[in-house]
């Protein structure tokens, strides 16, 4: 089993609004050294294949089907191994 840790956000080039009334809220406060906010997704999968790179497909299959958005996001991702947290009875 595979945990993947997924980070998805907006390209360079793509305005943020989110992150723009983020960072200006935070000037509000008084944080005025905080020159500039993205706002991106964090995802975590747990995946059942018999290898790495079998994980590593899904998480790229989903990434590209599902969580982001090819025109606006760029992802990206790491996968490690971990023990079944399942018991077998």
């Amino acid at each position: 089993m595979y945990k993947a840790k997924v980070i998805v956000t907006l390209r360079p080039s793509v305005f943020d609004p989110q992150g723009k009334a983020v960072e200006n809220s935070l000037k509000s406060i008084g944080l005025s050294s905080v020159l500039d906010i993205r706002i991106g997704k964090y995802i975590e999968m747990e995946i059942e294949t018999e290898s790495y790179q079998e994980a590593e497909q899904v998480v790229i299959e989903a990434c590209k089907k599902l969580l982001s958005n090819p025109v606006m996001d760029d992802y990206n991702f790491t996968v490690q191994e971990i023990q079944s947290e399942r018991s077998i009875k």
